[in-house]
């Protein structure tokens, strides 16, 4: 062991570390797992033309959860934000688990992804407070890298679940875990310092996060109706979220400025990219070209794999600046999703996708903890809750925007208005051009400048 991961695990950060990479690791089983599962899921809820909405339900209901996780971070301390996230967790797993049709499938979605953004944000709480700055590059490795083990058996092991026994056990399964991993993480976090400000919070941010989840589910229902009416519901879609994103993320975010909000912008870039596209793999290679489930759930195997490979290999350089890691990560994204759309050609029977959605997986494992590193960086104490909020809620925002892109292509293939290898390249194009505009941004989010408008467009939680 070098001197590195000793300091991680020395006497003062040793129980810390343990229980914040165990944590990441069950939660990690199911992110790995539940895209194998989805197809068998969806189908047997006969709900294939829904199929993007328990992907979007998740991720729109993490929008509100950053920001009530940051509230309670910023406010209360982890020790009381972290039970919260976990429960909320564990209660979505089993409802989607015993769920009988879509509608409650796609809402036992939403309970779990409103648990899993409270813990995303938590966890930069606790690292802002217990690492110093030169610790952080290491620890933000060592937490991708506990995705190693669930990407290498948590597809294989969805894929036999769902062709065995049942798709159900991949939610159902793993309630013990998550159970077994509050547990051990909670010591960790009451021998925290209690740093919470205790000051009164208003639910202002928390209507403003509902309100951009409104505007994006508007914007895919809106495409799936394929009508007059449509229109007006997109219209209204594209003005919810706006008027609900301004709020949350700190002012000049939407054209990349300098410091802070180029690091947020890159954020949603590189999510949308990459989530856009795992979600839209598995169906992919099941539908097009039949595929089981088990081997549905090699490449995305291989792209987490990939993911922790290059966040290691990045954590080992902490004097490397942080903006060249980025482009790097774009653009090996770029070249990933590029060489994936060969997975849609039928004639090739998917395979390519097992290689090249690898590289993508490399591009994440470089550009995520580069990131990550770079949001503590410019972040005040005071403000990391609220900060890392407005990084989390800028990922999944691009994320269900993209993974609604997808879903609506894959409505109108099953509708007939073109076919799905067709609606598959489309989609590929448009999230190979958000990693190439990532490539030319990422050298603003190294610029280190005072960020006076994030506190009007990202106030405080305390505050607000």
């Amino acid at each position: 062991m070098d001197g590195g991961s000793a300091r991680l695990l020395d006497r003062a950060h040793r129980l810390t570390t343990s229980g914040l990479v165990l944590l990441v690791t069950f939660v990690a089983f199911e992110a790995m797992a539940v895209g194998t599962a989805m197809p068998t899921a969806v189908a047997e809820l006969h709900g294939l033309a829904w199929y993007a909405w328990p992907f979007s339900a998740f991720l729109v209901a993490q929008v509100v959860g950053m920001v009530v996780g940051g509230d309670l971070g910023d406010r209360r301390g982890a020790r009381v934000a972290l039970p919260w996230g976990v429960a909320a967790f564990a209660a979505g797993l089993l409802v989607a688990g015993l769920a009988g049709n879509m509608a409650v499938f796609v809402a036992g979605r939403a309970v779990q992804g409103f648990g899993g953004g409270v813990i995303s944000v938590v966890l930069y709480v606790v690292a802002g407070q217990a690492y110093a700055p030169r610790l952080r590059p290491r620890l933000f490795g060592a937490i991708s890298a506990a995705w190693v083990l669930p990407a290498l058996v948590g597809p294989v092991v969805a894929g036999l679940l769902t062709t065995h026994a049942s798709w159900r056990w991949v939610f159902l399964g793993l309630l013990p875990l998550i159970a077994l991993s509050l547990g051990l993480v909670l010591p960790a976090v009451r021998a925290l310092p209690a740093t919470g400000s205790g000051l009164k919070s208003s639910a202002a941010r928390r209507w403003w996060a509902l309100l951009a989840g409104v505007g994006i589910a508007g914007l895919q229902y809106a495409g799936q109706r394929r009508d007059l009416l449509a229109l007006a519901i997109a219209v209204a879609g594209v003005a919810a979220l706006l008027a609900g994103l301004r709020p949350l993320l700190p002012a000049g975010t939407g054209r990349a400025a300098r410091g802070l909000p180029a690091v947020v912008a890159c954020r949603g870039l590189l999510a949308g990219a990459f989530f856009g596209m795992d979600a839209l793999l598995p169906l992919t290679l099941t539908e097009v070209h039949g595929l089981s489930p088990t081997a549905v759930g090699i490449p995305l195997t291989a792209g987490a794999v990939g993911w922790a490979a290059a966040s290691h290999l990045q954590g080992r350089f902490p004097s490397v600046a942080r903006e060249r890691l980025l482009r790097a990560g774009f653009a090996l994204l770029a070249l990933g999703l590029a060489g994936t759309a060969l997975a849609a050609v039928p004639a090739l029977g998917g395979w390519p996708a097992y290689g090249t959605w690898a590289i993508a997986g490399l591009g994440m494992g470089l550009g995520m903890p580069a990131l990550g590193v770079l949001l503590l960086d410019l972040s005040p104490e005071h403000r990391r809750g609220a900060d890392s909020a407005a990084l989390q809620i800028a990922d999944v925002t691009s994320s269900a925007l993209c993974i609604g892109l997808a879903g609506v292509l894959v409505a109108a293939a099953t509708a007939g208005a073109l076919s799905l290898p067709a609606a598959v390249l489309v989609s590929i194009a448009v999230f190979t051009l958000l990693a190439l505009v990532g490539v030319r941004l990422s050298g603003r989010a190294g610029a280190r400048v005072p960020q006076p408008g994030a506190a009007e467009g990202a106030t405080t939680l305390s505050a607000s």
